[in-house]
């Protein structure tokens, strides 16, 4: 039996979240990762073929059943990765579409809370874990033309610190990291001309997801962790 807990990766089958369930099963974790896109979970499942310690499970995280049936189904429950989110340049904020405004928000920030709302108390009742969610750079440092990217992911950083404050004194860690652009093919498909070198490796970024899944991580916890390579 392994001795490790479970870890649930939502948005586990992207770029990022690919990086992420590697790491944490080469570091022995049962994972389960949460999946939307048939052709991520089709590569996921080929690269990934020989992981026995590996589920992938279909789920519209921004549905509160569908979110608590997925935390239940977690055997083992120690730790909730949410990489869910997306980014869109939506203008300055008098061009900002109001229904473009609320989806970012609710893309950003739905799946977050409501994983949080159904894993915090089971973690809590195992004796603690931890709970990793992905803000970035622009909730501290926004950028014009995306008022509404910057808005949902400072939310984000303030949902995690909510969940420090409430949940910290019974054992579960509430910690976030703070990516800048991450060296993906869409990323670079969407920035030809960019410097690639400064850009953080999903993989680098996945070591410190690790670390704050992990016990090495027990006294840190309301951190929000930059993760901007070198840019």
């Amino acid at each position: 039996m392994n001795s490790l807990p479970g870890v649930l990766v939502a948005g586990g089958t992207g770029a990022l979240g690919t990086a992420v369930v590697r790491e944490l099963l080469d570091s022995g974790y049962p994972v389960t990762a949460t999946w939307v896109i048939e052709g991520e979970r089709d590569r996921v499942r080929e690269e990934l073929a020989d992981r026995e310690s590996l589920s992938l499970v279909e789920a519209d995280l921004l549905d509160p059943a569908v979110a608590d049936a997925v935390v239940a189904g977690v055997e083992g429950l120690g730790a909730v990765v949410n990489l869910v989110g997306g980014y869109a340049e939506t203008g300055h904020v008098h061009e900002t579409n109001p229904d473009e405004f609320d989806r970012l928000l609710a893309l950003n920030l739905r799946p977050l809370f409501l994983l949080a709302r159904a894993a915090m108390p089971r973690l809590a009742e195992a004796g603690g874990g931890s709970f990793v969610g992905v803000s970035a750079r622009p909730a501290l440092r926004p950028f014009p033309g995306a008022t509404a990217y910057a808005t949902a992911k400072a939310a984000v950083l303030a949902l995690i610190q909510a969940l420090d404050v409430e949940w910290k004194a019974r054992g579960v860690r509430a910690n976030a990291v703070l990516p800048s652009v991450i060296d993906t093919p869409a990323n670079r498909r969407s920035q030809p001309d960019a410097d690639y070198s400064k850009w953080v490796q999903p993989s680098e970024i996945a070591k410190v997801i690790r670390f704050l899944v992990s016990d090495d991580s027990a006294v840190t916890s309301g951190a929000a962790i930059p993760v901007y390579g070198r840019a």
